[in-house]
Formats: structure tokens, C-alpha cells, sequence
């Protein structure tokens, strides 16, 4: 698809991977409708790009529902949806509370799934339009301490998987992104910083520009960086050898009682993504 005039919401656009998303596309021509939770920063990237403010909690009920009657009222017909917005929590998953489990969900894979539902009968109707979800590599192999994003960016993938052999032949195509670690607010919000020495974390901008690739070609999945899809091959062709292998080097994870944890946040910023 070429963007240039073509109308894009970008979900999560206030910071991390949504905001450089936002003014890559801005930049390429699209008219952007900037998402975010954080009204200043929201703002900021919409004065970088020109974009229209939308406001909204995803993780909020009714939240993605308002979001998508808001942009279709602003600019008549979506052409494309970035979903980047996306929050984290790092600990073992017995610890994580029930409002902390429902609002991943919620953000992470409900929302950009409502979304796709009210935007593309629109899409399909004009004959063309393209999804972008952004997903995790957390989502293709699994990661110790990051048990529900991992299952969030799971489904995430097997949505678009299965919602691309719908469309076929509609004109909408759909992509997802795997990234592996950026360098974004992500960390902060998810309760423990990144310190593995492997991968090393990429620019947002760098995502955007994968994006922004896999939109004007067409492309079904892009892994960023490209190297990270072989830790999904070998999961897939020698499970044993790949769970040793993470075992080993993988982060371990001491469950303790459960009233031995400390209260976890209730979710980070949206607009990033994680490992």
C-alpha cells in the first residue's frame, strides 16, 4: 500500500514504537490520527506530525469501541490501523494481580482485536486497506517472567494469522511486526529494566521503518531485528534442544509464596513493545 494520503490511526502513539510509527508515516504522506493515554505527550507527537489527538484508555470497557467511532467520525474511513499500543509486567505469573492480568489483556490483544472488527467491514467495502499489529517475540517463544504478555502476543498472532486468510482477496492486508527488545519507556512500566546482553535493543525508530516497509510491500510478518525468527525456528523443528537451551540462558524466575510478593504496578506505558 502507498500511504501517502492515505488516513492512519496509530494506537499507543504518545511514546516507544507507536510515536515513531506516527511521524514515519506522517512523514511519508498519511494523515495520522495519534492515540495515547498521556495527553502531553500525545499532543507533542501530534504537532510533530500533524496529526489528530484521539485520547482513550484502552484498557478502559468501551474503550476501542469509542477510539473507533472517534477516528471514523474525524476522518470518514480508516485506510490503516497500527496497533502499537502495549503495557508489560516482568515477575512470576502467580504474583501478578488480577487487575494487572486484565489490563494486558485487555490492552494487548482485546483491543487491537475490536479494532480490527469495527474498522475493517469499512476497508473491505473500498477494497483496500492494510492491519498492522505489532507483536513480540516473547509471543513465538515464550519468556520466563512475562508468562501473560508472552499469551497476549500469542493470540495476537494467531488473530492476524487467521483474520489474513479471511481476507484474502478482499484487498486488506495484514502484518505483524516481531520485535525483539526496544529501547522504549516499555521497561520502566513492565517493573524491571532490560539487562540482557542479548538482543540488543533496537531504536523505535528502527521498528517504524520495518513497519512502514511491511505496509508498502505487503509483507505478512517482519522479524526486527531479522536474526531474532531463528530462536521461533528452533522452538518449532527441536523443542527439547530449544527449552534446554532456555533453561540455561533464559532468566530464571523464583516463585515464592504468595504472600511473599510485593504489589505489582497495574501496567506500564502503551506505545511500546517488549521482548
Amino acid at each position: 500500500m502507498d500511504v501517502l494520503g492515505k488516513v492512519a490511526l496509530v494506537t499507543g502513539a504518545s511514546s516507544g514504537i507507536g510515536a515513531a510509527v506516527a511521524e514515519a508515516l506522517a512523514g511519508a504522506g498519511a494523515q495520522v490520527l495519534v492515540h495515547g493515554r498521556d495527553e502531553a505527550r500525545a499532543a507533542e507527537v501530534g504537532r510533530r506530525s500533524g496529526g489528530r489527538v484521539l485520547l482513550g484508555d484502552l484498557a478502559e470497557p468501551g474503550a476501542a469501541d469509542a477510539l473507533a467511532g472517534e477516528a471514523l467520525a474525524a476522518r470518514g474511513g480508516i485506510d490503516l490501523l497500527v496497533a502499537a499500543a502495549g503495557v508489560g509486567w516482568s515477575g512470576p505469573a502467580v504474583a501478578m494481580s488480577e487487575r494487572t492480568l486484565e489490563r494486558m489483556v485487555a490492552v494487548n490483544l482485546l483491543a487491537p482485536m475490536r479494532l480490527a472488527r469495527l474498522l475493517v467491514p469499512g476497508m473491505v467495502r473500498r477494497g483496500s486497506g492494510h492491519l498492522v499489529f505489532v507483536g513480540s517475540v516473547a509471543g513465538a517463544t515464550g519468556v520466563a517472567g512475562e508468562a501473560v504478555y508472552a499469551a497476549t502476543k500469542a493470540g495476537l498472532d494467531a488473530f492476524a494469522e487467521s483474520l489474513r486468510l479471511e481476507l484474502s482477496g478482499s484487498g486488506v492486508t495484514v502484518s505483524v511486526v516481531v520485535p525483539a527488545a526496544v529501547r522504549s519507556p516499555f521497561f520502566d512500566g513492565r517493573g524491571r529494566p532490560y539487562d540482557r546482553r542479548l538482543p540488543r535493543p533496537v531504536e523505535p525508530e528502527t521498528v517504524a521503518d520495518a513497519i512502514l516497509d511491511a505496509i508498502r510491500r505487503g509483507r505478512s510478518q517482519v522479524w526486527v531485528p531479522r536474526w531474532v525468527r531463528a530462536a521461533s525456528v528452533v522452538r518449532a523443528l527441536a523443542p527439547t534442544t530449544f527449552q534446554r537451551l532456555s533453561a540455561r540462558f533464559g532468566e530464571p524466575v523464583r516463585i515464592r509464596a504468595a504472600n511473599d510478593h510485593e504489589a505489582d504496578p497495574a501496567g506500564g506505558p502503551e506505545g511500546s513493545a517488549g521482548p
